[in-house]
């Protein structure tokens, strides 16, 4: 599961956790941990934000995938969330974004 919200938060950063700022104890997983969610528009990718719309449900949920990738990569695997409960989660992102773009279409 570790390497699973590492992935996820790399993917939404665009960050590596072998880039050069993550030395010294900083990490990625604090990093985007410190950062949500009052500043989570400065930590995601640009690209992605060039393609996301930035309202308000596109911003919750991409804090709530970041918070999985964080949940998914603590230090101790007992506080990390099981495979089936991180699915179910991204699922339910998955089925509010596209309810939110069909609602948008029809408007």
């Amino acid at each position: 599961m570790y390497s699973y919200g590492i992935l996820l938060l790399e993917m939404f950063t665009g960050r590596r956790p072998t880039d050069s700022e993550f030395q010294d104890g900083h990490t990625l997983h604090n990093f985007v941990r410190m950062s949500l969610p009052e500043r989570v528009m400065e930590v995601i990718d640009q690209p992605l934000l060039l393609e996301a719309d930035q309202s308000g449900k596109v911003r919750e949920c991409i804090i709530e995938v970041l918070e999985i990738g964080i949940i998914c990569s603590m230090e101790s695997p007992k506080d990390r969330m099981e495979i089936h409960d991180a699915a179910n989660e991204l699922r339910s992102i998955k089925n509010l974004i596209l309810r939110e773009a069909s609602h948008e279409e029809e408007m």
